[in-house]
């Protein structure tokens, strides 16, 4: 028999689970959307602040790329000079040209007469103006007993106060550690077109001083040069080597493994820890020349050591085994299959991950200072033991100089670092890029 119905029981209706689908879909798609709105504004934000850093060095670097040079004219008086007509050249370089350099001060603004007055017009000119009115005798010495017109350097604070258009505008100069006097002087200069600006070459042709106009990075650019080369000679063959070695032909055991992970952990160590090695082995045990590219370029490429050998080791083990096993399979020996077979078509990547580790190198300051590379250097360097210093230290002098000027040159210096470094990165994209083989 069956039971009668209960009327008064009734069955709860089914839910929707259309509708439950849906409204999970929809809280799924909005977190979605939520994700890659945060992504987009992370990725905005860096973007921004990447734009004002690099926009915040242009603006204040651009200006170190020209100079101001000023007008004078000069009376080349061979007793204000301290020579005799027809001297020699050997003469004429030690002549006095600074004395003629304020005498034409002197009759440019006469009433320059006390000695004060005439301290702070003197100081509108470079201390280099004096070799550049002796190179333009040297080159014509019938000059001598003629007065000429002669472009020569101005000073810094001058350069500074042109170039931001203040003389234009004296009534509201701010910022500049010229006196009033000067100030009214440079107007003058510029009133009668004795001033103008140029690209700035000497930037690029001189070494440090401890004058802002007269400072240039050629010093330290040949020091990072002559250290980036022997960083390579020495880290690629090694790395390279060392690389070949523990991915083709070591064994795999215990040994092998240690190897591997001091690999990885030397390249987590701090950069300043290879400075101090190299203090208390190649200066203070063997010897060798302190502030030198040689030294510089050993602590450099233990530095580097471990970026080039894991990164051409992840090269190496991007060869498909095929390669490998059809070497063999004609005949090649071990060492034939990979020299004539694995690293060229490996090369590639071992070459992106050098030219990278050579960029980080390149950049580096701390090992470098460890090892007295933070010197003040003058004089171009020719040879891996000359005293040199590199593109890095130098900034890191320049941004601890009171003066106005050398915080343009910080960021000018800045600026052909990240050149040097985009290059360089450029570079390995290329290389990847045009040799690479997809299997």
């Amino acid at each position: 028999m069956t039971n009668p119905t209960d009327d008064s029981k009734q069955v709860a209706p089914r839910k929707d689970s259309t509708s439950i689908v849906k409204r999970t879909l929809a809280r799924r798609y909005a977190a979605e959307k939520r994700f890659r709105f945060y992504g987009a504004t992370a990725i905005a934000i860096s973007l921004l602040f990447l734009v004002i850093l690099l926009g915040s060095i242009l603006v204040k670097g651009l200006p170190a790329f020209t100079e101001t040079q000023m007008l004078i004219d000069v009376t080349l008086d061979a007793k204000t000079l301290g020579v005799e007509e027809g001297a020699s050249e050997q003469e004429l370089r030690s002549a006095n040209y600074n004395a003629l350099i304020k005498k034409s001060l002197r009759e440019m603004f006469p009433e320059a007469t006390k000695r004060k007055q005439k301290k702070e017009l003197y100081k509108l000119v470079s201390t280099s103006a004096e070799y550049q009115v002796r190179d333009s005798l040297i080159a014509n010495p019938s000059q001598i007993g003629q007065t000429i017109k002669v472009w020569v350097l101005a000073d810094d604070e001058l350069s500074a106060l042109y170039k931001t258009g203040g003389l234009t505008d004296i009534a509201n100069v701010t910022h500049t550690r010229l006196s009033e006097q000067q100030i009214t002087w440079a107007s003058s200069l510029n009133e009668q077109s004795r001033l103008k600006k140029q690209f700035n070459a000497t930037f690029f042709k001189n070494g440090d001083s401890r004058e802002p106009e007269q400072a240039g990075i050629r010093a330290a650019l040949m020091g990072s040069i002559l250290t980036l080369l022997i960083t390579f000679l020495l880290s690629f063959p090694i790395a390279v080597a060392t690389a070949i070695y523990l991915e083709e032909f070591a064994p795999k055991n215990r040994w092998t493994d240690l190897i591997e992970v001091n690999i990885n952990n030397l390249a987590a160590v701090p950069s300043i820890v290879f400075g101090l090695l190299g203090l208390a082995v190649f200066i203070n045990f063997f010897e060798l020349p302190r502030s030198a590219p040689v030294v510089g370029g050993i602590v450099l490429s233990l530095m580097t050591l471990p970026t080039i050998i894991i990164t051409s080791r992840a090269a190496l083990k991007a060869v498909p085994p095929s390669i490998r096993e059809a070497g063999r399979g004609l005949g090649a020996s071990q060492l034939q299959v990979v020299t004539h077979h694995v690293l060229p078509l490996a090369m590639p990547g071992i070459l992106t991950g050098t030219i990278i580790g050579l960029a980080q190198a390149l950049g580096e300051t701390a090992p470098l200072l460890m090892i007295g590379m933070v010197a003040f250097i003058v004089d171009i360097p020719t040879s891996v033991t000359d005293a040199a210093t590199v593109l890095p230290v130098q900034v890191f002098l320049w941004a601890d100089s009171p003066e106005r000027a050398f915080l343009e040159k910080t960021s000018a210096a800045i600026l052909v670092l990240l050149v040097f470094l985009i290059v360089m990165n450029a570079a390995a994209v290329f290389l990847r890029k045009h040799f690479e083989r997809r299997w």
